[in-house]
């Protein structure tokens, strides 16, 4: 029999309903993977085997009774710990939340569970998903399964801030996961490890008990080996919620039901400002690559113009710290979490000290420009100017979409790298972001699936962005995508 944790969530659940193998069996698999990756990879805070045999037992027994299975019933999924879930450890990765266990579930994970979907455990990431290569989690890092090629050893980064996701769906610790997306959290570690991932229409996915970072950015979505697996994900993670001001009050797709690669009358546009100087060769071939597949799929190739593109990077460096300024004030030792308390202090200096010890060093810095550029002298000039910026960059995509119906673009403007190699500059860092913050901006629908592999043998990604609301035909441009590129490759176990 094929090894279970093989199989795709599409493959898995077919085959628990069938018969084929048991809901227990498949977690029993998939929690050995887990525990025995562990120790190498770190891409777990918090193993939760029992919660994964649990949910199985509950699938098998209602199969045996006869009862409808739900959407992902019998499937184990990681979970990104920044998620509440009900009695479990939920940290954002951070010493300051470290042995929180929230009295309540957040909403996704909720559709989640009643979908009969189980959970492995809490994954790792960047503190507060605020990193691009999961290198600042309290944690420590979390480590892609992948390699180069030319014989050396080193660490490579498995991106950020879904780097726990996307490191454990690569090395089969889990055949999905859920990520947040804020400036391409989901998008651009799905590249760096050869996997899918989609971000969704901002409001899509409630952010109900999501530890927050920038309200009007964040957005949940899944992340998975296949572009299916992304569709049966999202639409059990999808739907309206009340609880959520910003959630969309809108009917749920079929989206796998509408899954199509056939792109006969639809027009692909290719963003001439994203052609940058310098850029990566493999990155340029893959991009190319891809307009000829999605040529092959039946669409039209039409050049377009994102004429805002080049102040996207400075506008989210403005508007993200800003928010995550405000929302993580909350943090102060005096309800849950740390609390700092050095002899003979008061209130404020427990407040610092607990802010001093609980942050790191890069959440304290994007609180630092956040409270910078809210401040009264610079409030107009910087943040209310950023805003602004922000709706040009949404007007381009809107007139983008006149002349076409998705957009392709790469995801990352390299292959993964070093862990160590970028960290010691904050801005080359932020440089990761370049192609996937703009549809994070103007709130679109944006995919990574899998494009093939660079001279050192990395995966690459392909980005597809679409209209609002519109997930189904960045689906389907990424389905057809992934029949062409025939993209089968998977790290070489070495953990």
């Amino acid at each position: 029999m094929t090894d279970l944790t093989d199989l795709t969530v599409a493959e898995i659940r077919t085959g628990v309903a069938g018969g084929s193998f048991t809901a227990t069996e498949v977690a029993g698999a998939f929690n050995a993977n887990v525990a025995a990756a562990q120790q190498a990879l770190n891409a777990f805070i918090v193993a939760t085997p029992e919660k994964a045999l649990e949910a199985a037992a509950s699938v098998d027994a209602d199969r045996a009774a006869g009862k409808v299975l739900g959407k992902l019933a019998g499937v184990p999924i990681g979970m990104k710990d920044l998620f509440c879930t009900k009695g479990v450890q939920t940290t954002a990765a951070s010493h300051i939340l470290e042995g929180f266990k929230p009295e309540y579930e957040s909403s996704v994970s909720q559709r989640l569970w009643d979908a009969g979907a189980g959970m492995l455990g809490k994954l790792n990431l960047d503190q507060f998903a605020m990193g691009s290569s999961n290198e600042t989690s309290y944690f420590g890092n979390v480590i892609s399964p992948w390699k180069r090629n030319d014989g050396g050893n080193a660490a490579l980064a498995p991106g950020g801030s879904s780097g726990g996701s996307s490191a454990a769906v690569a090395a089969r610790l889990c055949p999905a996961a859920t990520g947040t997306d804020t400036g391409g959290s989901i998008r651009q570690p799905a590249a760096f490890t050869g996997i899918s991932g989609i971000k969704p229409t901002y409001g899509r996915c409630s952010r109900w008990g999501i530890v927050a970072f920038a309200s009007s950015l964040d957005q949940a979505g899944p992340m998975a080996r296949d572009v299916r697996d992304c569709a049966i994900m999202l639409e059990v993670m999808a739907g309206f919620d009340a609880k959520d001001s910003t959630s969309l009050d809108m009917a749920v797709p079929a989206w796998e039901a509408g899954l199509s690669g056939d792109l006969k009358g639809k027009k692909v546009g290719i963003p001439r400002e994203y052609r940058l100087d310098g850029m990566d060769d493999d990155v340029a071939k893959s991009w190319e690559d891809g307009i000829a597949w999605l040529k092959d799929a039946g669409a039209e190739v039409v050049d377009i113009s994102l004429p805002h593109t080049k102040y996207a990077l400075p506008c989210y460096y403005i508007i993200a710290p800003a928010e995550a300024s405000s929302n993580l004030a909350r943090y102060d030792g005096v309800r849950y979490g740390l609390r700092d308390l050095p002899d003979g202090a008061g209130l404020q200096d427990m407040y610092a000290a607990t802010r001093a010890a609980g942050f790191g060093a890069e959440v304290k810095r994007r609180i630092l420009i956040g409270t910078y550029v809210l401040s009264a002298g610079f409030y107009d000039a910087y943040y209310t100017q950023a805003q602004k910026v922000r709706t040009l960059i949404s007007r381009d995509f809107t007139e983008a979409f006149k002349v076409c119906d998705v957009i392709l673009a790469p995801t990352a403007p390299s292959a993964a790298f070093a862990l160590g190699e970028k960290s010691a500059d904050p801005l080359e860092m932020y440089l990761n972001d370049v192609f996937s913050v703009p549809a994070s901006l103007a709130g679109l629908p944006a995919m990574s699936v899998p494009a093939g592999l660079n001279r050192e043998g990395l995966p690459l990604g392909l980005q597809l962005i679409g209209r609002p609301f519109d997930e189904q035909g960045v689906l389907n441009a990424g389905l057809a995508i992934e029949a062409r590129a025939g993209f089968s490759a998977r790290p070489e176990r070495w953990w």
